[in-house]
């Protein structure tokens, strides 16, 4: 027997994918399909709260630049107030790699239900629903070998 995937709700090998404790023989499994449902919004702000605030400081290190050019001021306050725009504007350094970490992890999962269905004993049923578009792809992957492996070699064709 061959595993082609395995982690603790799924598992694909050359005999059966087993989903959450129940199997379905591959010999019983005729056809396998995927689906995607529609964009999740609550994903796609979390991006964009993301990208605003690596933005945020940025913005507020050039605002502050204009308002202390814009003032007049002496010298001494308009050099004060740069630098310290300056500083609000440095201070996304050391978060923008956890923010582009997250923002990463965020595409990594998708923004999409996916679903992997199969025909099994002539009846549709969905095998996997899950977010995680990584996994999605390997499990789907798995699923496809194995049905691959679990079909008899056909014979080479005579030319």
């Amino acid at each position: 027997m061959i595993t082609f995937y395995d982690d603790r709700s799924v598992r694909v090998t050359s005999n059966a994918v087993q989903v959450d404790g129940r199997s379905y023989p591959l010999a019983e499994i005729t056809m396998v399909w995927h689906r995607r449902g529609s964009r999740s919004w609550r994903v796609l702000a979390g991006r964009g709260a993301i990208g605003a605030a690596l933005a945020g400081p940025l913005v507020a290190a050039v605002l502050g630049i204009g308002v202390a050019v814009w003032l007049h001021r002496s010298p001494t306050v308009t050099i004060a107030i740069v630098g310290a725009s300056v500083l609000v504007g440095l201070a996304v350094g050391p978060v923008a790699d956890f923010l582009f970490e997250h923002l990463d992890r965020s595409y990594a999962r998708g923004s999409r239900q996916l679903e992997i269905w199969a025909r099994w004993r002539g009846q549709p049923v969905r095998l996997l629903h899950t977010r995680d578009a990584l996994r999605f792809g390997q499990i789907y992957r798995a699923v496809q070998r194995a049905m691959e492996a679990s079909q008899p070699a056909r014979p080479a064709a005579r030319r």
